[in-house]
């Protein structure tokens, strides 16, 4: 249930948030400088908050460089706190409630994968209507997305969800803590990128018809049989974008369906007969190979540790492991198992998302209960049956 300001602000849920934001940072100085005095500092929270005397701290600014280069601003350790107790009990409810399915990013059940996997249900959608791979994809991304966040639209779309005006106010200044756009290190600003653009979706759904639709954050996609009216679509998007005062970059462009789709990590492709595939993109392998040349040298050199080197090639393991992938992933391991002197065992094949195996165990259940009200077929008895 959603919190006010004044139920965030108490011990209770400011010390389980503070359990949420140490989670995987334990081993960080500041993290560790917060645990060692958790019960003080967590009361002594509760007293700056309830009295209005709370003030971010300024951020940490660093780069960093996967996928690409990208200006992070991560505040400290205490200022997590704070917005995992709003984001977890609050702000998270009254943002999300309007979103739509294809909106991918940064919630509860949800993430690249689920955006892939919605891409393979829209691909194959097509083909069986359509029975062709025919067709036409409108690829977009919008320029310096976050960086371009207008502070006063984004404010004007948070008022109208978050009623609790202390909440809103102390939302604004996380809004103006960077000078242009959002900090990308704050977990606020995940969720208000998200908001930004809702409105958005739901113009693309529900103005422009589209039934082939999938947006991760900047990132999104549109498909269609008609190239025609993509051109039109994308001349109406870049309208709507216009008046948030965003603009789509140089990579937008509308190409063949049958060509396949470069979106979050793997080239997704129809083949003739409707299969779905998935194959991992070219720069995600050129940057596990890089890993391998590198971690060749480092290992021997004590540069790097055997963990680091698992918990790199796990991590990208598991990702590869949603395409079509197990061959190369083998081959991989073999590699990274000759520098490190040990067998390793990749991930088997991930066929079925969380989504799609709920979706399935719902049917299953809906069949079930549909049978159990069937009228019970008449009784035979001997041996006249008539087969």
């Amino acid at each position: 249930m959603q919190k006010t300001f004044e139920e965030i602000c108490t011990f209770e849920v400011l010390y389980r948030a503070y359990l949420a934001a140490r989670k995987g940072k334990r081993k960080k100085l500041s993290a560790a400088q917060y645990e060692a005095n958790a019960l003080m500092l967590t009361e002594r929270l509760a007293y700056i908050l309830n009295t209005d005397l709370y003030v971010p701290s300024k951020f940490e600014v660093f780069y960093v460089y996967e996928p690409k280069r990208r200006l992070v601003q991560a505040p400290a350790f205490v200022d997590k706190v704070v917005q995992h107790a709003i984001v977890d009990n609050a702000l998270y409810e009254a943002i999300t409630r309007s979103f739509i399915p294809a909106n991918c990013a940064s919630q509860v059940d949800k993430g690249m994968h689920y955006g892939l996997d919605l891409l393979k249900e829209f691909m194959s959608d097509y083909w069986r209507k359509n029975r062709t791979t025919e067709g036409w994809v409108l690829k977009c991304d919008v320029r310096h997305f976050f960086a371009s966040i207008d502070h006063d639209l984004l404010k004007e779309k948070l008022r109208k969800v978050v009623v609790d005006d202390r909440m809103y106010r102390l939302m604004c200044v996380y809004i103006d803590a960077s000078a242009d756009g959002l900090p990308l290190g704050y977990q606020t600003s995940q969720l208000l990128a998200l908001l930004f653009l809702d409105g958005f979706d739901h113009f693309v759904k529900e103005r422009l018809r589209i039934k082939y639709y999938v947006r991760y954050m900047d990132d999104f996609l549109l498909i269609h049989p008609d190239k025609k009216y993509l051109q039109y679509c994308q001349k109406e998007i870049e309208t709507y974008l216009g008046k948030l005062r965003l603009e789509l970059n140089e990579k937008t462009n509308i190409f063949p369906l049958r060509h396949g789709v470069d979106f979050l990590g793997f080239h997704t492709y129809i083949t003739e007969s409707g299969q779905i595939v998935r194959k991992l993109r070219r720069s995600s392998l050129k940057a596990m190979s890089g890993k391998i040349r590198k971690w060749k040298k480092d290992y021997p050199a004590g540069k790097v540790t055997q963990k680091q080197i698992l918990d790199s090639w796990t991590s990208w393991d598991a990702h590869a492991a949603h395409g079509n992938t197990y061959t190369l992933r083998q081959k991989i391991a073999s590699q990274v198992s000759e520098i490190i002197g040990k067998p390793l065992r990749c991930h088997a094949p991930i066929r079925l998302s969380k989504k799609q195996k709920a979706m399935l165990e719902y049917k299953k259940r809906r069949k079930a209960s549909q049978n159990a009200a069937l009228p019970a077929a008449p009784e035979h008895h001997g041996a006249d049956v008539p087969w």
